[in-house]
């Protein structure tokens, strides 16, 4: 009996199951949007704006900026020497380099910087958002006035953007000093012949699919997880208990599911 109910409930499952993933992505694409437009309004950065934004900055940057550093430049030291011993035992030692830079720079720096991001500081802040809703904080805001969004979410999410980026740029220079120094050394010798191999991967059409990439990996790690925390009290609940495990492993999964079109859609763009 257990069984045929179950088939029978199977259809609304299945219907309750889209509907959830389709409002989620919706309110995804909707906060973005606001974002995007408080992002460009010159009246979203009044003097009380100015001071939450740069604190926000500071705090999502400073604290984690000499861990990633350090943590790049490590890893483009071992990635380095793996990859010109094999490519020596090989006898393709004059394409160590440029692959080493493809696959470092090109494409792992940017996303290991983009979770670093989303790991130290954006999650934690989809989280405050949630209990500031739950506790009835923005309520608060409203009620004098305020709007919560401008106040407590764009600086969270323009700080977010801010601090992947940076961690990228300074990454990506660290891992090609790292490079050099991995195949030649603390010498200058090898300089000219650097610079020109540099020049052939960072082509122009290289250049801005790797800016829109980290651009876009940015994006999604600040505003994904600030709208999984702003829409918190909006999730439905299940026999009286309320979904939160579900909604967090739901918007970590979205997050991720973006990062990976986004780095699928550079591969293509890069390679095809």
């Amino acid at each position: 009996m257990s069984a045929a109910q179950g088939i029978v409930d199977l259809p609304d499952r299945i219907w309750n199951t889209l509907r959830r993933w389709a409002v989620a992505w919706w309110r995804i694409l909707y906060l973005g949007a606001v974002v995007l437009v408080l992002m460009l309004s010159p009246s979203s950065y009044n003097r009380a704006t100015r001071w939450r934004l740069a604190r926000h900055m500071y705090l999502e940057t400073a604290p984690i900026l000499i861990g990633h550093t350090l943590l790049a430049a490590l890893l483009s030291l071992v990635i380095t020497r793996i990859v010109v011993v094999t490519a020596q035992s090989y006898g393709l030692s004059r394409y160590a380099l440029e692959m080493v830079i493809r696959v470092l720079v090109l494409e792992l720096i940017p996303l290991t910087a983009a979770l670093f991001v989303a790991m130290r500081a954006t999650i934690p802040n989809g989280t405050q958002l949630a209990l500031m809703q739950q506790s009835g904080y923005f309520d608060r805001l409203r009620a004098h006035g305020a709007d919560p969004i401008r106040v407590e979410l764009l600086p969270r999410v323009v700080a977010g953007v801010y601090a992947s980026v940076t961690l990228a740029a300074l990454s990506c220079v660290v891992a090609l000093v790292m490079a050099y120094v991995g195949v030649y050394g603390l010498s200058l010798a090898g300089l000219p012949i650097y610079t020109r191999m540099f020049g052939h991967v960072f082509t122009p059409q290289i250049t801005l699919i790797f800016t829109f990439k980290t651009v876009f990996f940015s994006l999604a790690i600040a505003l994904i997880p600030m709208a999984e925390g702003l829409y918190a009290d909006a999730k439905t609940q299940l026999n009286g208990a309320p979904r939160q495990l579900d909604s967090e492993l739901g918007g970590l999964a979205r997050m991720f599911a973006v990062l990976l079109l986004i780095e699928a859609a550079s591969l293509v763009g890069n390679y095809y």
